[in-house]
């Protein structure tokens, strides 16, 4: 059987109109995948920048309250360093946390006004040492009230002495303290 020229033109043809629909199909499969990854692509791009802001967002809050705080924290601090220091006023209180625990100071004596840095910053400081005699609760309770009446000042030691129970003195503590006010520059 012999195929005569025009035989062979339409067999050409469907050969090349099968492979063109075979093309055009791997091209349309192929547009499609590339077309519903630019998608996923953009959504994850989105989601992730939604991701990062909301962080971010969340941490400057956090921040801007950590940094209220502590600026509360230190205006506190310095008002309560900015109380006058008088000696008149930390003697009075002295005397008086001593009456309230029933206790007798024996001894006050203080070096004078010094300049210190309290976490760098610039403070007057009046150092005390005081010899005070009671009972030993009380002289517990005195030390305690001290620090809670004196928010600026700072119980650096404490020496308890105990007599022994055949001996005719009494509990003795002495300390020594430090009271600080803020300096102004």
């Amino acid at each position: 059987m012999k195929l005569s020229k025009k035989s062979w033109l339409f067999i050409g043809i469907g050969i090349f109109l099968i492979a063109l629909a075979g093309l055009w199909m791997v091209y349309s499969q192929e547009s499609d995948v590339k077309k519903q990854l630019k998608e996923e692509f953009a959504q994850a791009k989105s989601r992730l920048s939604l991701i990062q802001l909301e962080q971010f967002a969340n941490q400057q809050e956090e921040l801007e309250q950590q940094l209220d705080e502590t600026i509360a924290q230190s205006k506190t601090a310095r008002e309560t360093l900015s109380e006058p220091m008088n000696s008149i006023i930390i003697t009075d209180i002295l005397f008086s946390t001593a009456e309230n625990n029933s206790v007798n100071i024996t001894k006050i004596n203080s070096s004078g006004m010094t300049n210190e840095e309290l976490k760098g910053v610039p403070c007057l400081a009046l150092p005390l040492t005081a010899n005070i005699e009671g009972e030993v609760g009380n002289l517990v309770a005195f030390i305690t009230q001290l620090n809670d009446d004196l928010p600026n000042g700072v119980v650096r030691s404490v020496n308890i002495g105990i007599p022994y129970p055949a001996g005719d003195s009494k509990p003795s503590v002495s300390i020594e303290m430090v009271i600080y006010t803020y300096k102004e520059s």
